[in-house]
């Protein structure tokens, strides 16, 4: 499908990419990744042909066609939100309009025995045909569920475009190029504008997407969820692993380890020939020697290594004055701006070391709250913030506070105290300011640069209450893992607006769900959540089945008789989950008994007859897994039945 043969790319004698080539079959999904300025977007756009390479070949089948997605694009703004849409079905398009030209030409002719209408009536059979084919009447319901699926509202459809941001008008290009379903699709970063509900959507649709697709992200569980293989670039080459995200991450690092002792005696092996050169070549004796092995170092092919990365790094925020118990309480807070209300009667108390996440689809309001609990904004209601609390803000337009004629090393210096002075150029290397980039002035730094800059200048600041607004944005995996360890450790309190999962994986012990107006608190992390927005959904579907059913088998049904079927149905839904709870239990009991068995066994070990070794301690840490994933299970039923319970 896409062969990469002998490909270099050079820019003013350094080499991006050096003789790499590689293959990506039919219905391949592949994960390209590799340090910012790697090449990964350039090579991208060597493969859709935005440019070209150096030498070597891209060859791609002349009847293939190719979706891309790249970060920044133009994007129009004559059109509403689905006529724009629509125009991905620019072959069903133009076929429709061909067949209302050659259909009222026909209802104006009346030689019907002529070849020229007897060629009329075949271009049309034709032309319907195919229009048929390319699915022509379902063209809108097909535009509807991808909009609705990228997070818009029906009543957004008839907007027109320019009435939304850039990053809503990405999705708008997003699902053209899904919908014209290429045969090869290029994302680069696809999910950096989309919220959680929007990218498990788009995680579902490549799922089942039939052709090859090539991925570009830094969201490791959306690589984790759609790709098989990862093709890693580095120094210039290319490092093939036919397995997912989080494997590859295990192999890269096996052979690190490998290359970097490779790299170790060879540069050992070169010091000494050095020395022996240095010391012989004068020495009539040993000079032909000496000259022999001058043209075996020549020949030498060097081996590289990557800067080491910085992913151990342990950085900790600074110890900042306890504050209260209670760090936020939001009383009956509310949000509107005319007639448009964003969320309304949001009540919850933050205490002091909670970390929490605020998630939902964009526009729902949550960096709306965030302002407001720094107090930039005004509201209805009463916010009341604890006593002795100072709030550290990251929001995308914090860099717009820096001193544009500093330079990065002067920003970041000018805040640093005690100990963490010595390590604020490995700080900076950890959020990608390596080398002379860290005397660059903030004024010729990109968006994403300040942003970046901005993140670390707040982690070096004494804040016990910190509200971050999508804080991973512009970060690569390696930042990301650094600012997460960093807030793990931190004492204070946390409240973060982010879509990343993994980022929010073992952060957050609170979710606060911004949906429909309303400010929803679920206990437990990110994917507790998510499991149980899931099972809500499915209940939400099952109920409406129902509903339809019931609509559907006579229009004459009492209200009643619908009441007691809809009641008949929520019963058969209770008892299902009940038995599920039951036999959870059964397994815990079960479980827990094998555990003490082995506790018994391990508090008194002379008198069992059973060896303690390696597998015993295997199949006990075993036990203590499944116990936990069981509870996990059981939690996850008793919170279901407990919504349904309180369903009247």
């Amino acid at each position: 499908m896409v062969s990469i043969n002998q490909l270099t790319v050079s820019f003013g004698g350094f080499d991006l990419f050096k003789e790499i080539s590689f293959l990506v079959s039919t219905k391949e999904r592949v994960g390209l990744v590799g340090k910012n300025g790697a090449g990964k977007t350039t090579l991208l756009r060597l493969i859709v042909g935005q440019m070209a390479p150096t030498s070597g070949s891209v060859n791609i089948p002349k009847d293939i066609s190719i979706g891309y997605l790249p970060q920044q694009m133009d994007v129009a703004n004559s059109r509403t939100v689905i006529n724009e849409t629509m125009l991905a079905f620019d072959e069903a398009i133009t076929l429709h309009k061909d067949i209302e030209r050659i259909t009222k030409e026909i209802e104006n002719r009346t030689d019907y025995q002529s070849d020229s209408y007897a060629k009329l009536i075949n271009e049309l059979t034709e032309k319907s045909e195919r229009y048929g084919i390319l699915g022509g009447d379902t063209l809108e319901a097909k535009c509807e569920i991808t909009l609705l699926g990228l997070g818009f509202k029906r009543t957004d459809f008839t907007r027109p475009t320019t009435e939304f941001s850039g990053g809503w008008r990405m999705r708008i290009e997003l699902a053209k190029i899904l919908l014209s379903e290429p045969n090869i699709l290029l994302l680069d970063e696809p999910t950096n504008h989309l919220d959680i509900e929007s990218i498990q959507w788009l995680e579902d649709y490549l799922k089942a997407f039939s052709g090859s697709l090539i991925l570009v992200s830094h969201d490791r569980a959306f690589l984790d969820n759609v790709t098989e293989r990862t093709i890693e670039i580095s120094l210039g080459k290319v490092h093939d692993y036919r397995v997912s995200y989080t494997k590859y991450v295990e192999l890269c690092q096996e052979r690190r380890e490998q290359r970097l002792a490779a790299y170790k005696n060879q540069q050992k092996q070169i010091e000494d020939t050095k020395d022996f050169i240095e010391r012989f070549r004068y020495k009539a004796t040993k000079a032909n020697q000496a000259q022999s092995r001058l043209k075996q170092l020549d020949k030498m092919e060097i081996i590289e290594v990557e800067e080491e990365d910085n992913s151990t790094l342990n950085i900790r925020f600074p110890e900042a004055p306890r504050s209260g118990d209670l760090s936020v309480k939001v009383s009956g807070v509310a949000k509107r701006y005319g007639n448009n209300t964003v969320f309304s009667n949001a009540n919850f108390d933050i205490v002091r070391g909670e970390k929490v996440a605020f998630v939902g689809r964009n526009g729902e309001g949550k960096t709306t709250l965030s302002r407001i609990i720094i107090g930039d904004l005004d509201y209805e209601g009463e916010l009341k913030i604890g006593h002795n609390v100072s709030i550290g803000y990251f929001a995308q337009n914090q860099d717009e506070l820096m001193n544009p004629n500093h330079t990065v090393l002067e920003t970041i210096d000018r805040v640093a105290i005690g100990d963490i002075r010595t390590k604020i150029r490995d700080i900076l290397g950890a959020f990608l300011f390596r080398g002379e980039d860290v005397d660059k002035k903030i004024s010729v730094l990109s968006g994403g640069e300040r942003n970046r800059l901005a993140m670390v200048k707040l982690m070096l600041q004494p804040y016990n209450v910190l509200v971050l607004d999508e804080p991973t944005n512009h970060l690569d995996m390696r930042s990301k893992d650094i600012l997460k360890n960093a807030l793990s450790n931190f004492k204070g309190t946390v409240i973060v607006v982010s879509h990343n999962r993994d980022f929010l994986s073992g952060l957050v012990s609170k979710v606060f769900e911004f949906r429909d107006g309303r400010v929803k608190e679920h206990i437990g992390g990110i994917y507790e959540f998510l499991e149980r927005r899931k099972l809500e959904n499915l209940k939400e579907l099952e109920v409406k089945k129902a509903e339809s059913k019931i609509e559907n088998s006579s229009n004459d049904i009492s209200e009643g008789k619908k009441q007691w079927l809809d009641k008949k149905e929520q019963d058969k839904i209770k008892r299902k989950v009940a038995s599920q709870i039951e036999k959870a239990e059964i397994e815990i009991e079960h479980i827990e008994a094998q555990i003490a068995e082995k506790d018994a066994i391990l508090s008194n070990p002379d008198g069992s007859n059973i060896s303690i070794n390696d597998d015993f301690f295997k199949e006990y840490e075993g036990l203590k897994v499944k116990l936990n994933n069981t509870m996990h299970k059981w939690e996850q039923l008793s919170y279901e039945m407990e919504v349904l319970e309180n369903e009247k």
